[in-house]
């Protein structure tokens, strides 16, 4: 299903006008997301808003930009100004390359066996985690006569990859003797920046510093040096670092309870369905598999083509909520692989065809990414991912 752009988020009179008069490219299940592109800017704008002068933003897109759509998200970024972007996988990175994104592009799951000659080839910078990819990468690119340039990722306590002090000790001479290989930037990454007053944070940053002058004291001087995922914008200041690398903030997350106070966020997905059925039951009716609703009363019930196999959660199961005609109305019964039923007995004039939003905003109301998270006992991060692929994306304009 196709939708042309509008200009507003609260978009319930587009929707219905969209339906009432169907084109031959706009036939479809009526269940999509709208991802609302000025949004994704006054997000941006309060992650500059923290930064220091001499620092940039690195975008991250990766899994998709969070489930919103790495293509379109990094074109309206670049037109912001952002030149540098990471995803996670080789894969990733050259579906942006495709699209003509030709930007920086640091992929920071790093440089697999038998992936050296597409990243010399795309002229994408991988993390380098370890020394035999440093010794790979060397040996395609020197074979090559070209030089591949690397961020160098040191693990600061996060305990997950990368090289710990000891080992980089080992490898910052062998890695000066790699003429194969341009050490761009040094890298590491916040275990526990979502915890405000963090002590690991702390000792994080001062490892961290301890490692950017041994690499320089080896001789190696890298140009970039980042650590601050969202959290870490938010909640520190590293004096060394010229990138930042923002992600679930970008698509309106918060990067931890801690945060809401102080930052401004707005949601960029609005997931949305419209109402297929309405049906009267009377009471003590049984709603859905296994009957774990039963209604106490008479009820109205509306079914939406939208299910767990696009991504909302089956854990929202008789807990879940959307937003009719500005009312929210609780989920009733089980959500199933393809359908969701509403309770929407409380929604006057309620009617087939009415839009839904499950997450995000409608008609002043909102379903943050956090509030269900909440619900699911996760994070907003993993929300957005799960929207499924068989949900087209709707591309709201960014002015």
């Amino acid at each position: 299903m196709t939708f042309s752009p509008i200009n507003n988020t609260d978009n319930t009179g587009d929707v219905m006008a969209l339906r009432q008069n169907p084109s031959a490219d706009q036939v479809g299940r009526p269940t999509w997301a709208d991802i609302d592109l000025a949004a994704l800017l006054h997000n941006l704008g309060q992650v500059n808003a923290l930064l220091h002068p001499k620092q940039r933003v690195m975008a991250v897109v990766k899994a998709d930009a969070y489930g919103h759509g790495a293509v379109p998200v990094c074109r309206t970024l670049v037109r912001a100004g952002i030149i540098d972007f990471a995803v996670a996988t080789l894969e990733e990175a050259q579906a942006l390359r495709r699209a003509g994104v030709d930007t920086n592009l640091l992929v920071l799951g790093g440089c697999f066996p038998g992936q050296e000659e597409g990243f010399i080839r795309d002229v994408l910078m991988p993390a380098l985690l370890d020394l035999e990819t440093a010794e790979r990468l060397n040996r395609v690119a020197v074979r090559r006569r070209q030089q591949i340039s690397v961020h160098l990722k040191v693990d600061s306590g996060m305990g997950r990859v990368g090289f710990t002090p000891a080992q980089l000790q080992l490898a910052l001479p062998r890695l000066k003797e790699m003429p194969g290989l341009v050490i761009q930037g040094l890298m590491s990454h916040f275990a526990c920046a979502d915890e405000p007053c963090s002590e690991v944070s702390t000792e994080q940053q001062h490892v961290f510093y301890d490692m950017i002058d041994l690499v320089r004291t080896s001789g190696i001087n890298p140009v970039e040096f980042h650590l601050s995922n969202s959290a870490g914008i938010s909640g520190r200041y590293c004096s060394e670092c010229t990138l930042v690398r923002p992600g679930i903030m970008l698509y309106g997350g918060l990067p931890g309870d801690d945060f809401a106070a102080t930052l401004d966020l707005r949601p960029v997905m609005h997931l949305r369905s419209c109402i297929a059925q309405l049906r009267e039951l009377p009471a003590g009716s049984g709603i859905s598999y296994g009957h774990q609703y039963r209604a106490e009363r008479p009820i109205r019930v509306a079914v939406l083509p939208i299910g767990y196999a696009d991504g909302y959660n089956r854990l929202l199961s008789n807990v879940g909520h959307g937003i009719v005609r500005g009312c929210r109305v609780p989920v009733v019964g089980r959500v199933c692989m393809d359908w969701i039923m509403l309770d929407v007995s409380t929604v006057a004039d309620v009617a087939i065809g009415d839009p839904v939003t499950l997450l995000g905003s409608a008609h002043g109301v909102t379903i943050s990414g956090d509030a269900m998270a909440a619900q699911l006992d996760t994070i907003s991060y993993e929300v957005f991912c799960r929207i499924g692929a068989r949900v087209p994306r709707r591309y709201l304009p960014s002015v």
